[in-house]
């Protein structure tokens, strides 16, 4: 979540024409994240979540994180659920880009995690992966290890001492797309399960917020992306890889939906495609980020170092010990 488009009591007046069951009162901008601009909308006794889309995410697939949303609540997953305007549409226009309001989930996101919540974020994901199964949905993963050459070539390293590292990168993710696996368990998949996208209320998983990755890629990229988000813990400005917190993810996981051996063997790839994915997306928003966004920029180096780490490690057993 992030502030890129600015509005004000005008556009909130506009807004509540569109929905006539409630009244937004006032709204404050959400600094936390990168993608889109968020804000939250307060009417008298409720909470609701305004996303204008920003960046990444086309128009002509916003309606997928719509329906997914919906459907998953349906499911009783829990996950905001999207608003209907006056014409039964989920998305509205605000500065003349697409937009939407969804309810806002109770909980908060955690700033460290313990092995329960881990273990208990491995069962949840697992859940959300079966009932995805039921869902008649499909998007195509747009950030998915073979759509980011694009990315890496848009990326301009600016002074000499930048060729080491795009040598790096491109070397990596040369051999990534190389030993990318084939034919592995798939469906839909949140696809950017970070630590504030993860709700608690005290020591209990409340819920899962910003679907706007969702799509359909391999299940066991997803406990890929995790293990880069929550599994590795930060000295200063040095990460490193905690196995007790992998362990307990996918004990999580396993408790609900088993893991083959195609796919465990698949994972330290799988991870460095993850770690790919985020230290571009970081350091394409690290050199282009305009100065008047309200936005706090992540740093890309946590990701170069991320997937030098896994770089030294090979099997699904050094990732359990």
């Amino acid at each position: 979540m992030a502030v890129y488009t600015k509005i004000n009591r005008s556009d909130l007046t506009s807004i509540n024409r569109k929905f006539n069951f409630e009244n937004f009162q006032s709204f404050e901008g959400i600094k936390q994240g990168i993608e889109n601009t968020n804000y939250l909308l307060r009417s008298k006794n409720k909470k609701f979540i305004l996303t204008i889309f920003e960046k990444r995410v086309l128009k002509k697939e916003i309606p997928f994180f719509m329906k997914l949303m919906d459907q998953l609540r349906n499911l009783n997953f829990n996950c905001p659920k999207p608003l209907k305007n006056n014409q039964g549409h989920y998305l509205i226009k605000i500065k003349n880009k697409i937009a939407c309001v969804v309810t806002f989930l109770d909980g908060k996101d955690k700033k460290k995690l313990n092995l329960k919540n881990c273990f208990d974020i491995g069962k949840t994901i697992a859940q959300m992966h079966l009932s995805t199964k039921k869902l008649k949905l499909y998007r195509k993963n747009s950030m998915g290890i073979i759509n980011l050459n694009p990315l890496l070539n848009s990326i301009k390293f600016k002074s000499k001492k930048f060729i080491k590292l795009e040598k790096f990168l491109k070397t990596n993710f040369k051999d990534i797309k190389r030993k990318w696996p084939k034919k592995l368990p798939k469906g839909i998949i949140h696809g950017d399960l970070f630590i504030d996208n993860i709700f608690f209320k005290g020591n209990k998983l409340s819920g899962i917020i910003d679907f706007y990755f969702a799509a359909n890629d391999y299940f066991m990229y997803e406990i890929a992306i995790c293990i880069n988000a929550l599994c590795f813990d930060k000295n200063k400005s040095r990460f490193r890889i905690n196995k007790r917190k992998i362990k307990n993810l996918i004990k999580g996981y396993e408790s609900i939906k088993k893991i083959s051996e195609k796919e465990k063997k698949s994972l330290n790839i799988l991870c460095r495609g993850a770690a790919m994915r985020y230290f571009l997306t970081r350091l394409y928003d690290y050199t282009n980020t305009p100065k008047t966004a309200l936005i706090k920029i992540k740093d890309p180096r946590e990701y170069y170092q991320k997937l030098v780490i896994h770089n030294n490690l090979k099997t699904y057993k050094n990732y359990l010990s």
